[in-house]
């Protein structure tokens, strides 16, 4: 009976944290209406990304800032360097200037965490493109 009931203990919590990090991870779909709504008029996104006003984010995370071959950087960016990885656009998203100082991005920042991780979730779909 003991075995029984700390076999279920051990697994209810391995679920638990196992639910607690596929939120984390955020929602891609949510995310998806998020990028098109706030990221998307400036940064394209998946098999025929180009460059636009911004950078196309195909495989951004664990690229180091300022280097897609396509794009004209400001200085700031190019002389940054910061390497993107999940941490770092999230704080990136929330607060462009306080990340890259003198960036040339206009972006206001989105404070809502949940919201921020939806974004990545969506973005890291296209790290192979």
């Amino acid at each position: 009976m003991q075995k029984t009931l700390l076999l279920t203990a051990v697994l209810s919590l391995a679920a638990l944290f196992n639910s607690a990090a596929a939120l984390a991870a955020g929602d891609a779909e949510a995310g998806e209406k998020l990028y098109n709504k706030m990221c998307g008029g400036c940064h394209s996104i998946g098999e025929n990304a180009r460059d636009g006003f911004g950078p196309q984010l195909n495989g951004v995370i664990g690229r180091a800032a300022g280097t897609s071959p396509t794009y004209l950087y400001s200085d700031a960016m190019k002389n940054s360097g910061v390497v993107w990885t999940r941490d770092k656009l999230a704080a990136y998203i929330e607060a462009p200037k306080k990340v890259v100082k003198g960036t040339r991005m206009i972006f206001w920042g989105i404070s809502d965490p949940e919201k921020i991780d939806n974004i990545l979730a969506y973005i890291e779909q296209f790290q192979d493109h």
